[in-house]
């Protein structure tokens, strides 16, 4: 296994094992379908949205499901498609 291949098995384990539920079935599913599509900068964010405590990731996405933006700006970005992925597997209302 490379290093590559490594890291992406650890941020999957890390995406699944959050502490909560909520947070495990959102970011667990976002790292299995995309991960290994995100650019080496946006790796190196997910690494830092991963060391955010679930008390405020969870709002921070599950705002944006309606239109609000709350959390880092440096995040955004990546926090938007996290969100658009939970929605896409969510369905219509």
């Amino acid at each position: 296994m490379d290093e590559h291949e490594a890291r992406l098995k650890r941020l999957r384990m890390r995406s699944w094992r959050r502490g909560t539920k909520e947070m495990d079935l959102i970011l667990g599913p976002f790292s299995d379908s995309d991960l290994a599509g995100l650019s080496p900068a946006d790796l190196n964010l997910y690494e830092v949205l991963l060391e955010e405590n679930d008390q405020d990731l969870y709002p921070w996405i599950t705002a944006r499901l309606g239109k609000a933006r709350p959390g880092p700006a440096a995040l955004s970005p990546l926090l938007d498609r996290i969100a658009a992925h939970a929605r896409d597997r969510l369905g219509p209302k």
